[in-house]
């Protein structure tokens, strides 16, 4: 394929996810924005699980709060979307800073339900709260996300929208995980007893990770808003965490393609298996159970082994 040949994929993959607008309803269109907002929640979940080995169920919280704080902000004080964004990660950060300072002492289930028991508490507030949060009327009115003379009022244009963010979030992940805090994860996650041993200070380097996945949530959430101008409280609730969980479990905890891979998976799935109308739901679970029992490693895991499998199947070049 010549010396170039190996980033043809990418640039097939490049046009793919550009034209895909141009050749799709408006219907799917909608769900290819959430499933781009779900590949930001999941690469910012990707920090504490698939890199830190640690579970958490309040990541839904953190991404309701980044959608509540944009959306009142909108609502209530006219502020534009390039403003209550950045405000939405902050928010969420600094609540991520505050559960996760008491909660990230406890490990394994305890921990889990430490998160579980925030999540339900923000649930619970965004219901109640009605002078703030509207309870569960939930909040209208959300101005279009617009920079300039850019109005990104329609799917569209949103999507474009999207795919700038999810390329810069990538992006910054990446460099996270190729970095000496990407490898303490690593080692907190493989043996924390050995990682504070060898001078990591184990702490420190989880309630970060946890602060920068409740950052990217908040961003998730803030598109969330401006996508559907729309929100209620029981989108953020412990369903949604579970189904976070799962789009990283299916795709592939620790990799950027896997958090890709598992969003838009479970994004599109129940759409394909509508036509079994009764079925689908039973069949959509059961084919989640069996990904999760024979593909461990997920979807990316599974396309690594192949890749390798031909690789080393593959003759060697000879010199003539």
């Amino acid at each position: 394929m010549g010396r170039y040949g190996r980033y043809i994929p990418w640039i097939i993959l490049g046009c793919t996810i550009l034209l895909f607008p141009l050749r799709t309803s408006n219907y799917y269109l909608q769900i290819a924005c959430l499933a781009g907002i779900y590949i930001i929640l999941i690469i910012g979940y990707d920090f504490i699980l698939g890199w830190a080995g640690l579970l958490s169920l309040s990541h839904a919280a953190f991404y309701g709060i980044g959608a509540y704080t944009s959306a009142l902000l909108s609502v209530n004080f006219s502020i534009p979307f390039w403003v209550t964004l950045p405000a939405a990660a902050i928010v969420a950060g600094l609540f991520g800073l505050v559960v996760g300072f008491p909660t990230l002492r406890l490990r394994g289930h305890y921990l889990a339900l430490g998160t579980l028991a925030f999540g339900e508490i923000v649930v619970l507030v965004l219901m109640r709260w009605r002078a703030v949060t509207r309870g569960v009327d939930g909040v209208t009115g959300i101005v279009p996300a617009s920079f300039g003379l850019f109005v990104f009022d329609n799917n569209k244009s949103y999507y474009y929208l999207l795919i700038f963010f999810i390329l810069i979030l990538a992006i910054f992940a990446r460099r996270i995980h190729q970095s000496r805090f990407g490898r303490a994860l690593i080692a907190i996650r493989t043996a924390e007893v050995t990682a504070e041993v060898s001078g990591i200070d184990t702490n420190r380097i989880k309630l970060l990770a946890f602060i920068l996945s409740a950052v990217y949530a908040g961003i998730a959430g803030s598109l969330y808003a401006y996508l559907f101008r729309y929100i209620s409280p029981e989108t953020f609730g412990l369903h949604q965490s579970i189904t976070i969980l799962t789009m990283l479990l299916i795709g592939g905890g620790g990799s950027i393609g896997g958090s890709v891979l598992g969003a838009i998976l479970l994004s599109f799935l129940p759409e394909w298996l509508r036509f079994l109308k009764d079925y689908y739901l039973l069949l959509y679970g059961v084919g989640i159970v069996l990904m999760m029992a024979f593909m461990p490693d997920g979807v990316i895991g599974l396309a690594k082994k192949i890749i390798s499998k031909i690789k080393f199947r593959l003759p060697l070049r000879r010199n003539v």
